[in-house]
């Protein structure tokens, strides 16, 4: 008896900010990743970009082709696509790999499939990224968080010893 192979129809929609450029991928998405390099930072004015990569053929605009615009970095061949119109980054293309394309996770209402697990130019990371450290409310600014800095352990200063100098021991009496 020969396999029947059914096409995945499940997919997910996106959109850029102003609404002009929307899409649909086919999910699951491939792979997901947190991007840190220079390049993904300057385009998307964040600390890191966070992707979704996807096969080319289950990629889709859906409306605002014409929105779209490209960049080339010279150096590397890699193409990044904006919203002509907002600004939006839209496509992240890789020449090493012209079959599959990438998309900013955040421009995805719904799931992937995927879950970003794989960090690229972790070397790149900068000093000013938030790391997971805890957060507490923000007194009087409701919806703000923030990294409350470590208190200043004071000194215990037992009665009649000066600080700096050790407790006298039981037998020295």
């Amino acid at each position: 008896m020969a396999k029947v192979k059914t096409e995945n129809t499940a997919s997910a929609q996106g959109q850029c900010l102003c609404g002009a450029v929307q899409f649909e991928i086919g999910i699951p998405a491939r792979w997901a990743w947190h991007d840190h390099s220079a390049a993904s930072r300057r385009a998307h004015g964040a600390a890191y970009a966070t992707y979704v990569g996807c096969w080319r053929s289950r990629f889709r605009v859906t409306k605002g082709q014409t929105k779209i615009t490209r960049f080339q970095e010279k150096a590397t061949g890699r193409t990044r696509s904006f919203c002509s119109r907002c600004g939006t980054p839209i496509i992240y293309e890789r020449p090493h790999a012209p079959q599959m394309v990438n998309i900013p996770r955040a421009l995805i209402g719904g799931r992937t499939g995927r879950e970003p697990r794989y960090h690229i130019a972790i070397a790149e990371l900068q000093d000013w990224t938030y790391l997971g450290e805890p957060l507490v409310p923000l007194k009087g600014y409701p919806g703000v968080v923030w990294e409350r800095p470590a208190a200043k352990k004071r000194r215990q200063v037992i009665r009649g010893q000066s600080p700096g100098f050790p407790a006298p021991d039981d037998h020295d009496e």
